[in-house]
């Protein structure tokens, strides 16, 4: 069972899909960081230096009860979901933008070698040089 076990983790496939997730969380930390650190401040700037994550509608204010204990305010953090939308299609354009210059890089498949007459026509230029 042991040595199925080691035959099936060196297979190329688990040893490929291992080296896919590494460095997949790698490149999510650097377009998160890229999204987060470069391109939200320009939205933020252009959207009146606003922070969207503060926005917010309030369903019950903060209060304090008799004993003195804080209740928490009750809120609806919609600017928080446009922050994650915004972060969703920023992510999907820049790895859009990874995976359009990877498929650039690679070399394109050749040509296939142009194809010769086919069987009937070599048999009937057989046959009409047989009847000459």
């Amino acid at each position: 069972m042991l040595k199925e076990f080691k035959d099936f983790i060196m297979t190329g496939n688990v040893v490929e899909f291992a080296v896919a997730v590494i460095m997949a969380t790698a490149i999510g930390g650097v377009v998160n960081g890229f999204v987060n650190n470069i391109v939200m401040p320009v939205v933020g700037h252009f959207a009146g230096g606003m922070d969207f994550a503060a926005l917010k509608i309030v369903l019950d204010e903060a209060t304090v009860d008799a004993a003195g204990k804080a209740i928490p305010e009750n809120a609806i953090m919609w600017g928080s979901w446009v922050n994650t939308i915004v972060n969703l299609l920023i992510v999907g354009f820049v790895m859009f933008m990874i995976v359009k210059a990877y498929n650039k890089m690679k070399k394109p498949a050749p040509d296939a070698p142009p194809a010769g007459p086919s069987d009937n026509d070599l048999l009937i230029e057989i046959r009409d040089a047989l009847k000459k």
